[in-house]
């Protein structure tokens, strides 16, 4: 994948182009603005000059003496036109048509004839005032012209126009510092979209690539890889966490795995190399005729082991192919733990034992999958029976508690180390002593339990102390037992 299809290049283009869109947007809107006051500004501003150079030449033409004094106008005119120009910067057109009097400021106009355009004209002869941008016919490049009507006072005659024009070096240094202004501004602001762009992707996409690398790793056989916590509380936080937890239950899956695998090659290895042994003994001759039948035995023990070890890693493997149990059904679960202890009366008179048993008479109504459950007491009375001490006492108990029906199977032997009371549901762990004892477990028997109870969202707990050992597990109570026992 290419680098530029990132989320640290998507996620960077995307905001930079963002912030640039708007610089954009706002430019335009602000240039539309400015530009229009601006030109209300320049309107007014000229129209204010020109309407005092009209005022200031009106004065003139109707200054006592008449007639005799027109010779004098032009003079006086132009001096108003020049001082007038001196002040503001701005080149003044005076035209009085009646008089022939025709002054400007701009030396390139002179005795040039000027005729006004057709819209402006029109303006005049109602009377009325222009303001807009205009070459006149004379000027190569357009200005920004106004143009008021100049009246007497006495009868509102018009007696010509006054123009005032507009230098376009003026509105070109305008804009020209505006655009200035807007573009250090735009860069400032990109620069600053840039650096702070550039740091949030690089801070939101490092525990992605961090993930990546670690599952590279996982990939290459790393289980230790993890990712570094950063202490962030958003969506990146949680996804770093569910990374890590993911790891540890990787690790933790792969780790009973290869203690599964260990497990299963040392048992099968004592069966099978026994049956081996004992076979070749016989096949060649090693073996006294006398000695066969002890030892044919022997294979058949140890058959019959194998056969049982494969039997129960055949039921563990069906029971982790299965989902949680969702479809329960309603079963006595009294009635099948009565049935359990008749099953189980030859292996627990055998050792001399005594049995306590604290069931309900009436039905305990229970949901669940009643074959699993049966196979869960079965194997806890069965594992309590093997360990029990000879003419001890087992206690297999019943009651109902809340919303759980609680199963409890008790024996008395000897006393389980704390620190070892966490492995007894683990697949094929069997203390020193147990295998010692127990020639013929394979070290399933309550991972089978363990697992038949989570799928069922229950738990098991075990507690040993002063040589009492005691396994507790619930069971979800039916509708029907529930509302019975409140």
């Amino acid at each position: 994948m290419s680098r530029f299809k990132g989320i640290y290049w998507r996620t960077f283009t995307v905001t930079v182009g963002m912030v640039a869109l708007t610089l954009v947007l706002l430019g335009a809107s602000f240039f539309a603005l400015t530009y229009s006051y601006i030109m209300s500004e320049k309107r007014n501003e000229l129209r204010d000059k020109a309407e005092v150079v009209a005022q200031v030449a009106v004065s003139v033409y109707n200054k006592p003496g008449g007639m005799q004094i027109w010779g004098d106008m032009p003079n006086d005119l132009e001096e108003i036109a020049d001082m007038a120009q001196q002040m503001s910067g701005t080149d003044f057109l005076i035209r009085m048509p009646s008089l022939g009097i025709y002054i400007t400021t701009d030396e390139s106009l002179n005795s040039m004839p000027i005729t006004l355009p057709r819209e402006i004209a029109a303006r005049l002869a109602e009377g009325e005032s222009y303001a807009g941008v205009t070459d006149l016919g004379v000027y190569e490049e357009p200005r920004f012209v106004v143009v008021v009507p100049a009246r007497t006072a006495d009868n509102g005659t018009t007696v010509g126009p006054v123009l005032a024009i507009a230098e376009p070096n003026a509105m070109t240094e305008m804009w020209r510092a505006f655009l200035g202004i807007f573009g250090m501004t735009s860069i400032t602001v990109l620069l600053i979209a840039f650096v702070a762009t550039a740091t949030t992707a690089m801070q939101q996409t490092k525990p992605i690539r961090d993930m990546a690398a670690a599952a590279r790793r996982f990939a290459e056989g790393n289980f230790d890889a993890r990712v570094q916590d950063t202490g962030r509380e958003d969506e990146t936080g949680e996804l770093v966490e569910a990374f890590n937890a993911m790891a540890d239950s990787l690790q933790k899956t792969e780790q009973q795995r290869r203690e599964f695998i260990a497990n299963i090659s040392h048992e099968l290895k004592t069966p099978m190399t026994t049956i081996a042994g004992y076979a070749d003994g016989i096949l060649d001759g090693v073996i006294s005729r006398s000695e066969e039948q002890q030892y044919l035995r022997i294979i058949s023990d140890e058959s019959r082991r194998l056969s049982r070890l494969v039997r129960r890693m055949l039921d563990v493997s069906q029971l982790q192919s299965l989902d949680l149990i969702r479809e329960k059904a309603p079963f006595d679960l009294s009635e099948s733990m009565r049935r359990v202890l008749v099953s189980m009366e030859k292996k627990i008179t055998s050792r001399g034992l005594d049995v306590e048993v604290e069931i309900p008479e009436d039905p305990v109504i229970v949901l669940g999958d009643n074959d699993l459950l049966t196979q869960v007491v079965y194997n806890l009375l069965e594992n309590a029976a093997k360990f029990a001490a000879r003419s001890s006492t087992l206690f297999l108990g019943l009651e109902k508690k809340g919303e759980k029906a609680v199963v409890t199977v008790r024996n008395t032997g000897d006393t389980i180390p704390a620190e070892e009371l966490p492995l007894l549901f683990e697949r094929f762990h069997k203390t020193d002593k147990s295998r010692s004892e127990d020639k013929d477990g394979v070290g399933l028997g309550l991972y089978i339990v363990r697992t038949i109870l989570e799928q069922h969202r229950e738990r098991i707990t075990a507690a040993s102390e002063d040589g009492v050992t005691t396994f507790t597990f619930t069971v979800q109570l039916a509708a029907e037992e529930k509302s019975r026992t409140n």
